[in-house]
């Protein structure tokens, strides 16, 4: 269902199912049919949970280089899965709009539905993590009562955010608006397009 009460749901179950393990390592087990949009959000925000939890790590003071590189090139690898995923949502989107006809002054979007809805994946994520701040049993009350004030930040952001998302699908369907798919074409992880990567292969 195109709406972001669903999306937001579908985010808030894939947080919550991976923090039962809380572990990177945890394999995602998609309760969504292959091939529905809801199969897609969910893998989605799967992938920034653990690109969440791996940016925590590799914050860390005392990490040693071997690992920190380590760490990197699983961020460079979710970085790019979370590109694929969200340019397949919006493929979804253009399929399922395609026999709209927009109207003569239509309007282009800043951005698409799906890099829309990959902010909407994150700010989930902030909620979470700042509503566990928030509840901390070993944090004093200036740091609850701080984390309070940005979890009331954040929420408001999400009700707006999911808003405007609405608004612009709704724009989509009148033909008020015209839905394009953009493509970010990475360079640095194709060895054809990136010379330091190019160099390496004739080592």
């Amino acid at each position: 269902m195109i709406d972001t009460n669903n999306f937001n749901s579908i985010f808030e179950k894939s947080i919550n199912e991976y923090h039962i393990k809380n572990d990177i390592t945890t394999k995602v087990s998609n309760p969504y049919n292959e091939g529905t949009l809801e199969n897609l959000l969910y893998k989605k925000n799967w992938i920034d949970t653990v690109q969440w939890h791996l940016e925590d790590i590799i914050r860390e003071p005392g990490i040693n280089a071997e690992k920190a590189l380590e760490i990197k090139r699983k961020i460079d690898k979710s970085n790019q899965d979370r590109t694929d995923l969200v340019e397949l949502i919006d493929d979804f989107f253009f399929d399922m709009f395609k026999n709209i006809k927009p109207d003569n002054n239509a309007f282009i979007a800043t951005e698409t539905p799906a890099w829309a809805i990959d902010r909407l994946s994150i700010l989930n994520l902030k909620i979470y993590h700042m509503r566990e701040e928030s509840e901390r049993k070993d944090a004093d009350s200036k740091h609850k009562e701080k984390c309070s004030f940005k979890l009331a930040v954040l929420l408001q952001q999400r009700e707006d955010l999911s808003t405007a998302i609405n608004q612009l699908f709704d724009n989509i369907k009148s033909g008020k608006a015209i839905i394009k798919t953009y493509k970010q074409m990475k360079m640095y992880n194709d060895p054809s397009l990136n010379p330091v990567l190019r160099a390496s292969e004739k080592k």
